[in-house]
Protein backbone atom coordinates (compact mmCIF):
# COMPACT_ATOMS: atom_id res chain seq x y z
CA UNK A 1 0.00 0.00 0.00
CA UNK A 2 1.38 3.37 -0.79
CA UNK A 3 0.49 6.56 0.85
CA UNK A 4 -0.04 9.38 -0.76
CA UNK A 5 0.08 13.42 -0.07
CA UNK A 6 -2.95 14.74 1.46
CA UNK A 7 -4.79 17.19 -1.70
CA UNK A 8 -5.21 20.61 -0.88
CA UNK A 9 -8.51 20.17 -2.01
CA UNK A 10 -8.62 17.77 1.17
CA UNK A 11 -8.19 20.87 3.38
CA UNK A 12 -10.40 23.64 1.39
CA UNK A 13 -13.18 21.18 1.30
CA UNK A 14 -12.60 20.84 5.08
CA UNK A 15 -11.95 24.96 5.39
CA UNK A 16 -15.48 25.62 3.82
CA UNK A 17 -17.26 23.66 6.11
CA UNK A 18 -15.70 24.75 9.18
CA UNK A 19 -16.65 27.78 7.79
CA UNK A 20 -20.51 27.43 7.22
CA UNK A 21 -20.21 25.36 10.49
CA UNK A 22 -18.82 28.27 12.75
CA UNK A 23 -21.43 30.82 10.61
CA UNK A 24 -24.41 28.77 11.47
CA UNK A 25 -23.34 28.30 15.48
CA UNK A 26 -22.43 32.04 14.98
CA UNK A 27 -25.96 32.89 13.61
CA UNK A 28 -27.91 30.67 15.83
CA UNK A 29 -25.80 31.88 19.17
CA UNK A 30 -27.17 35.96 17.95
CA UNK A 31 -30.47 35.24 17.45
CA UNK A 32 -30.81 33.13 20.50
CA UNK A 33 -29.29 35.03 22.87
CA UNK A 34 -27.23 32.12 24.11
CA UNK A 35 -23.38 32.14 24.79
CA UNK A 36 -22.08 29.06 22.04
CA UNK A 37 -19.03 31.23 20.42
CA UNK A 38 -15.62 31.66 21.21
CA UNK A 39 -13.37 29.12 22.55
CA UNK A 40 -11.50 28.75 26.05
CA UNK A 41 -7.81 29.24 25.60
CA UNK A 42 -6.53 25.95 27.23
CA UNK A 43 -7.86 24.81 23.52
CA UNK A 44 -5.69 26.86 21.93
CA UNK A 45 -2.82 25.54 24.04
CA UNK A 46 -3.32 21.94 24.08
CA UNK A 47 -3.72 22.39 19.63
CA UNK A 48 -0.55 23.95 19.63
CA UNK A 49 1.14 21.28 22.44
CA UNK A 50 -0.36 18.70 19.89
CA UNK A 51 0.79 20.11 16.86
CA UNK A 52 4.24 20.39 18.10
CA UNK A 53 4.24 16.81 19.26
CA UNK A 54 3.46 15.54 16.00
CA UNK A 55 5.80 17.80 14.52
CA UNK A 56 9.18 16.11 16.56
CA UNK A 57 7.49 12.32 15.71
CA UNK A 58 7.67 13.46 12.19
CA UNK A 59 10.85 15.30 12.44
CA UNK A 60 12.07 10.99 13.97
CA UNK A 61 10.53 9.60 10.85
CA UNK A 62 12.41 11.58 8.84
CA UNK A 63 15.72 11.30 10.34
CA UNK A 64 14.94 7.41 9.93
CA UNK A 65 14.16 8.00 6.29
CA UNK A 66 17.22 10.27 6.02
CA UNK A 67 19.36 7.26 7.32
CA UNK A 68 20.65 9.01 10.40
CA UNK A 69 18.78 6.59 12.74
CA UNK A 70 19.02 2.89 12.37
CA UNK A 71 15.51 1.40 13.83
CA UNK A 72 12.46 2.13 13.66
CA UNK A 73 9.24 0.65 14.79
CA UNK A 74 6.74 0.23 11.86
CA UNK A 75 3.69 1.19 13.55
CA UNK A 76 5.34 4.63 15.14
CA UNK A 77 6.08 5.87 11.20
CA UNK A 78 2.73 4.99 10.23
CA UNK A 79 0.90 6.30 12.97
CA UNK A 80 2.96 9.71 12.98
CA UNK A 81 1.95 9.74 9.30
CA UNK A 82 -1.55 9.62 9.93
CA UNK A 83 -1.70 11.86 12.84
CA UNK A 84 -0.44 14.33 10.77
CA UNK A 85 -3.03 13.91 8.26
CA UNK A 86 -6.17 13.77 10.23
CA UNK A 87 -4.43 17.26 11.93
CA UNK A 88 -4.07 19.09 9.12
CA UNK A 89 -7.90 18.32 7.75
CA UNK A 90 -9.02 18.90 11.87
CA UNK A 91 -7.27 21.86 11.80
CA UNK A 92 -8.53 23.53 8.38
CA UNK A 93 -11.94 23.04 9.64
CA UNK A 94 -11.49 24.41 12.96
CA UNK A 95 -9.66 27.36 11.02
CA UNK A 96 -12.81 28.07 8.95
CA UNK A 97 -15.03 27.08 12.55
CA UNK A 98 -12.76 29.82 14.50
CA UNK A 99 -12.16 32.28 11.43
CA UNK A 100 -15.88 32.82 10.80
CA UNK A 101 -16.71 33.25 14.39
CA UNK A 102 -14.46 35.57 14.43
CA UNK A 103 -15.03 37.47 11.30
CA UNK A 104 -18.91 37.86 12.27
CA UNK A 105 -17.68 39.24 16.08
CA UNK A 106 -15.79 41.93 14.20
CA UNK A 107 -19.14 43.90 13.22
CA UNK A 108 -20.27 44.29 16.57
CA UNK A 109 -16.72 44.58 18.42
CA UNK A 110 -17.72 47.52 20.63
CA UNK A 111 -19.70 44.78 23.00
CA UNK A 112 -17.18 43.29 25.68
CA UNK A 113 -18.18 40.06 24.91
CA UNK A 114 -17.89 40.25 21.12
CA UNK A 115 -14.60 41.57 22.11
CA UNK A 116 -13.44 38.74 24.01
CA UNK A 117 -14.52 36.45 21.26
CA UNK A 118 -12.60 37.57 18.52
CA UNK A 119 -9.71 38.03 20.25
CA UNK A 120 -10.16 33.89 21.43
CA UNK A 121 -11.28 32.84 17.71
CA UNK A 122 -8.55 34.99 16.22
CA UNK A 123 -5.39 33.54 18.39
CA UNK A 124 -7.17 29.81 18.11
CA UNK A 125 -7.10 30.48 13.99
CA UNK A 126 -3.74 31.26 14.17
CA UNK A 127 -2.95 28.28 16.46
CA UNK A 128 -5.37 26.15 13.54
CA UNK A 129 -3.21 27.70 10.35
CA UNK A 130 0.21 26.82 12.01
CA UNK A 131 -0.83 22.98 12.67
CA UNK A 132 -2.34 22.96 9.42
CA UNK A 133 1.20 24.14 7.76
CA UNK A 134 2.49 21.64 10.60
CA UNK A 135 0.28 18.51 9.47
CA UNK A 136 1.34 18.85 5.66
CA UNK A 137 5.31 19.48 7.11
CA UNK A 138 4.42 16.46 9.01
CA UNK A 139 3.35 14.61 6.15
CA UNK A 140 6.58 15.45 4.31
CA UNK A 141 8.61 14.48 6.87
CA UNK A 142 7.52 10.86 7.23
CA UNK A 143 8.34 10.30 3.21
CA UNK A 144 10.72 7.45 2.30
CA UNK A 145 13.25 8.36 -0.32
CA UNK A 146 12.26 6.95 -3.56
CA UNK A 147 13.11 3.14 -3.82
CA UNK A 148 15.44 2.17 -6.73
CA UNK A 149 15.90 -1.20 -6.75
CA UNK A 150 19.13 -3.34 -5.31
CA UNK A 151 20.89 -2.19 -8.15
CA UNK A 152 20.76 1.20 -6.59
CA UNK A 153 24.95 2.17 -5.82
CA UNK A 154 23.43 4.28 -2.99
CA UNK A 155 21.16 1.80 -1.40
CA UNK A 156 23.90 -1.00 -1.41
CA UNK A 157 26.17 1.76 0.66
CA UNK A 158 23.27 2.47 2.99
CA UNK A 159 23.79 2.20 6.77
CA UNK A 160 20.08 1.95 7.23
CA UNK A 161 18.36 -1.04 8.32
CA UNK A 162 15.02 -2.17 8.03
CA UNK A 163 12.40 -0.92 9.89
CA UNK A 164 11.93 -3.23 13.42
CA UNK A 165 8.77 -5.06 13.70
CA UNK A 166 6.98 -5.67 16.94
CA UNK A 167 7.23 -8.86 16.55
CA UNK A 168 10.21 -10.47 18.38
CA UNK A 169 12.50 -13.48 16.93
CA UNK A 170 10.81 -15.67 18.90
CA UNK A 171 7.31 -15.11 17.45
CA UNK A 172 8.95 -14.97 14.07
CA UNK A 173 10.43 -18.67 14.38
CA UNK A 174 6.61 -20.20 15.97
CA UNK A 175 4.85 -17.98 12.76
CA UNK A 176 7.27 -19.68 10.26
CA UNK A 177 7.09 -23.32 11.79
CA UNK A 178 3.33 -23.29 12.24
CA UNK A 179 2.93 -21.72 8.66
CA UNK A 180 5.61 -25.27 7.41
CA UNK A 181 3.15 -27.63 9.06
CA UNK A 182 0.72 -28.94 6.20
CA UNK A 183 -2.28 -30.66 7.52
CA UNK A 184 -2.65 -33.94 6.51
Amino acid sequence: MRARRTPLVHYLVALVLGLMGGAGISELGMSTRTDLMGVPWLVSVLLFLLGAAILIMAFQVHRYAKGDRKEMDLRFAVNVLIMSKAMGIACAALLGWYGSQALISMGHAGAPYYTRVMQECLVASLVCLIDVVAGAVGEWLCQLPPDDGPENPDRRKSSRRPMADATDTADRAKIKANSSKRPG
